[in-house]
């Protein structure tokens, strides 16, 4: 049966709203640090980018499972979609954790690998923020995949409410340990990282107690390696294309860092940004994962189609609305933030550069992809991601900055090439058909 109407608004809202408010946790972050100077605002950034690839290689599993369990939904088969759910949240624990480990043994040398040019200063805040915010990663693939659970059975609700609450959590943190204690990044990080254990234990209790299709009875569990490997056949290229994204971003980061302090903060908030204007589309990719993947696990193909059709329509309009909004606020923002003039000067152009051209190339670049993901055709996006990712973000931009002198504008015409060339190949892909007749299980 189709969701529409009322039906699909009350699906696609909260997930819109969600998503920026996990964005407006890094942007609290970034904004309210920007009183303890352009170093601490420096090393918030560069470190996001670095949690933000782990962050979304974890959460690939999640989207694993959710494809899995919108699938199993949709065979009827609610057993096996719950097998599924148990299986995700002890798979993705086991990971991370075992992730997070590794990362924090070697947090100096990854530091040092990625960010070695920049000053003495922001090295040491880096190495403060990364540490503190590194132990939040399994919490947060926790929530990530308990919440992917929710919206494969279609609440969506559930999640944004418990986001809302952590936001306001790392809200109130960032004024305590900031402005209370004078802790600087060290309390930006311990606020996101209080607010990220609330959202996983309160998400494993609730899934535990819910009388939703799927609920986890228990999670002391066998794991059952042939579910886990059908849940890694869709998360692995999924992770494999968000890490390659991320990485990309931090090859860029390392010719960014040359340009001086100036240029690594302007280009900093621009990112936030920017991903802000992304967060209610990329809401609507969710949903549409959610609504293709029970499409495809009933058989009905058509439907699904028409999933794709109608959701990328309404990213189109999130996407011009969101680039207005940044427009209009970017210079209010660096006002009342107290930026210095330079950097709030170079913030406003780059901001208006990107926000002009995003809403003509941003929408079929992203979220047909999430539809073809529901079938379980996870390796074309991953390789089309993966070359314009390396040819137009990383060796266009690194040319642009290094050669043409371009400043951090470079970083901006680069991604926005990306955007272009990779509408382009979904396009044709979504046209051809060729993705439609795969199945995930």
């Amino acid at each position: 049966m189709e969701v529409k109407g009322r039906q699909l608004f009350q699906l696609l809202v909260p997930l819109m709203v969600e998503q920026l408010l996990n964005s407006f946790m890094g942007t609290a972050d970034t904004v309210m640090i920007t009183k303890c100077g352009s170093a601490a605002i420096s090393a918030v950034s560069l470190v996001d980018s670095i949690n933000v690839m782990v962050v979304l290689i974890f959460s690939a599993m999640a989207t694993g499972g959710a494809i899995l369990c919108s699938q199993y939904l949709g065979r009827k088969d609610i057993k096996q979609a719950c097998h599924a759910g148990k299986q995700l949240i002890l798979s993705v624990t086991f990971v991370s954790i075992v992730g997070t480990a590794i990362l924090i043994l070697f947090k100096k040398s990854i530091l040092s690998l990625i960010f070695g040019s920049v000053e003495a200063e922001v090295m040491s805040k880096s190495e403060i923020y990364f540490f503190i915010t590194a132990l939040s990663y399994p919490f947060i693939a926790i929530y990530n995949s308990g919440a992917a659970i929710f919206r494969a059975d279609g609440n969506s609700k559930l999640p944004m409410v418990v986001s809302t609450i952590s936001n306001i959590l790392n809200i109130v943190g960032n004024a305590i340990f900031i402005f209370g204690f004078n802790m600087s990044v060290a309390g930006a990080a311990l606020s996101t990282l209080i607010s990220r254990i609330f959202c996983a234990v309160v998400i494993l209790i609730l899934l535990n107690r819910t009388k939703q299709q799927i609920a986890i009875d228990s999670y002391l569990a066998k794991p059952d390696f042939r579910e886990i490997s059908q849940i890694l056949r869709i998360g692995i290229p999924s992770g494999i294309e968000n890490g390659m994204f991320q990485f990309g971003k931090l090859a860029i980061q390392s010719s960014v860092s040359t340009l001086g302090t100036a240029a690594i903060a302007a280009n900093a908030l621009t990112s936030v940004l920017e991903s802000f204007s992304s967060q209610a589309p990329i809401g609507i990719g969710i949903a549409l994962m959610t609504l293709a993947g029970q499409a495809y696990g009933a058989g009905n193909y058509k439907l699904a189609e028409k999933y794709i059709k109608k959701l990328t329509f309404f990213s189109f309009i999130a996407v011009a609305i969101s680039s207005v909004i940044v427009i209009g606020i970017v210079k209010p923002l660096t006002v009342l933030s107290g930026m210095d003039a330079d950097v709030a000067l170079l913030t406003i152009q780059l901001s208006v550069f990107v926000h002009v051209i995003k809403p003509f190339a941003w929408s079929f670049s992203f979220i047909p992809p999430y539809g073809m993901r529901a079938t379980g055709d996870v390796r074309f996006p991953m390789l089309v991601s993966t070359v314009t990712m390396w040819t137009c973000r990383v060796a266009l931009t690194i040319f642009l900055i290094r050669v043409l002198k371009t400043g951090p504008l470079g970083v901006w015409i680069g991604m926005s090439s990306d955007w272009v060339i990779r509408s382009v190949i979904f396009f044709f892909r979504f046209k051809s058909g060729k993705y439609i007749h795969r199945t995930a299980v």
